[in-house]
């Protein structure tokens, strides 16, 4: 825990004055643990299948229809589950922002600071596999661990880029429904938390982020299209850096206007600014954070998409092509394909392509040609080799028992589960047979991986870079 002597003079000054008879319970927390979430993915179980499975108590977050908190004792990293992408772990006062920004199935959503994936899961799964997800990170190697979250979450309709907002802005101008911007921050909402953060803090302050912040979120503003929401969050308590940047928004931008966020108990109003929405580790279980929603008015530059996207056509049909991979794969490819065609889901043909082997499943409206780095363009789905396919670990993630024919489910108490996801070869019991092939592994009918079914004996073709560690 950080001893709050440990904190500079100048912010414990900012933070009297910005709470003050309230200063002392803000230092009082200090001396108290963090509070740990687990927010459950809801395109794969409910909040109430979740609560049964897990092996602790969990009591529900408040703000969050699919939040709840545990104890650290029961290391909910270490189950089956987890590995299913079944809950993803996350500050209870972090799962706030994806949840106050509108989004339904169909719509272009963009997180534009998204690693490493908290809010972009979630984003994703409120999208039901419906319309797309871009989610951005201009560290690509924290885009790396955002890919891995989404693919472990299930989500088949989003794209992740590696870009600057700058660059993402001259591909999607007026093109999103709703931006998430989680803007890099100075961070005092995790000092209690992260007490190492109080060091880039003392290094570079409010003063340098609050410019930072203003970059990105004008060119979050180009990206939105008319009617269109922007959530603008920080998990910082300086008003340089929340209320004065949505000011700057509204000044800067007449078509911007600030929709007042609903406070669920605990929560408090923005300073000299109604409407938003502040929270402070003294009143509600969790860290600080600030969040501001606004909406876009007024006339939207289609043209310019229109031009973009037809030039983007155009070079999607150089780059990919889907006939040829509906005769190599669907027809000729071994029998993963008979086993998937069993199955509730959907395929559209034509959002199947192939590129270098390698074949995916694109998200709707998504247009390839537009020079952006890409770590991912929708739904991997696998890759052709020697005129078979092999189906990819992101595949096995959108798929589970009862949407694959061919699957082996396992007891959560099964040793074999654990030996599965350490890579290890599995032998099946009589009552067990499978047909030969590519094999879905499940835990209690929740996806974990692939196998190749070759008589008694499960050839684990589980990640070898997502291994229980």
């Amino acid at each position: 825990m950080l001893n709050v002597e440990e904190l500079s003079e100048r912010f414990r000054q900012e933070m009297q004055a910005i709470l003050g008879e309230e200063y002392q319970e803000y230092l009082a927390v200090f001396d108290k643990p963090v509070n740990r979430g687990v927010r459950v993915n809801t395109l794969r179980w409910t909040p109430e299948e979740c609560r049964k499975k897990l092996p602790c108590e969990l009591e529900p977050v408040p703000w969050i229809p699919n939040g709840f908190f545990y104890e650290e004792e029961a290391r909910l990293s270490k189950t089956p589950y987890y590995y299913g992408g079944l809950y993803y772990l996350q500050e209870p006062s972090a799962m706030v922002p994806a949840s106050v920004l509108p989004v339904k199935p169909g719509d272009m959503i963009l997180d534009l600071c998204a690693a490493p994936g908290g809010k972009s899961t979630e984003l994703g799964a409120r999208l039901k596999g419906k319309g797309m997800l871009i989610a951005n990170d201009v560290s690509n190697s924290r885009a790396k661990a955002l890919l891995k979250n989404l693919e472990l979450f299930g989500i088949m309709n989003s794209c992740v880029t590696s870009e600057s907002p700058e660059k993402l802005a001259k591909v999607f101008p007026e093109f999103f429904d709703g931006i998430l911007v989680d803007a890099p921050c100075s961070g005092e909402g995790m000092f209690r938390k992260n007490p190492d953060m109080r060091k880039d803090w003392m290094e570079k302050g409010p003063e340098y982020y609050s410019k930072i912040q203003k970059e990105i979120v004008k060119e979050a503003v180009s990206m939105l299209k008319e009617g269109g929401y922007l959530l603008y969050s920080t998990c910082t308590f300086s008003r340089m850096e929340d209320e004065e940047v949505v000011q700057w928004i509204l000044w800067s931008f007449p078509e911007m206007e600030l929709v007042p966020l609903e406070l669920f108990e605990g929560a408090s109003h923005g300073i000299g600014l109604t409407g938003c929405m502040r929270l402070f580790p003294h009143k509600i279980q969790g860290e600080g954070h600030f969040l501001a929603l606004l909406r876009k008015n007024g006339k939207a530059e289609k043209e310019a998409y229109e031009n973009i996207k037809k030039s983007s056509d155009s070079r999607r049909k150089k780059s990919y092509n889907s006939e040829n991979f509906s005769r190599t794969a669907l027809e000729r490819a071994d029998d993963f394909w008979d086993f998937l065609k069993e199955t509730r889901l959907e395929w559209e043909k034509s959002r199947i392509v192939e590129k270098q082997d390698m074949v995916y499943y694109l998200p709707e409206g998504f247009n390839m040609g537009n020079g952006l780095r890409y770590l991912r363009t929708g739904l991997w789905m696998g890759k052709l080799k020697k005129g078979r396919f092999e189906p990819s670990q992101a595949m096995a993630m959108v798929l589970s028992e009862n949407t694959y024919a061919n699957s082996i489910s396992f007891d959560s108490q099964d040793i074999r589960v654990i030996r599965y996801l350490k890579g290890e070869t599995i032998t099946l019991k009589e009552n067990e047979r499978t047909a030969k092939g590519w094999c879905l592994v499940c835990v209690e009918g929740f996806a974990l991986g692939f196998a190749k079914v070759n008589r008694m004996i499960l050839k684990n073709k589980y990640y070898p870079g997502w291994l229980w560690q």
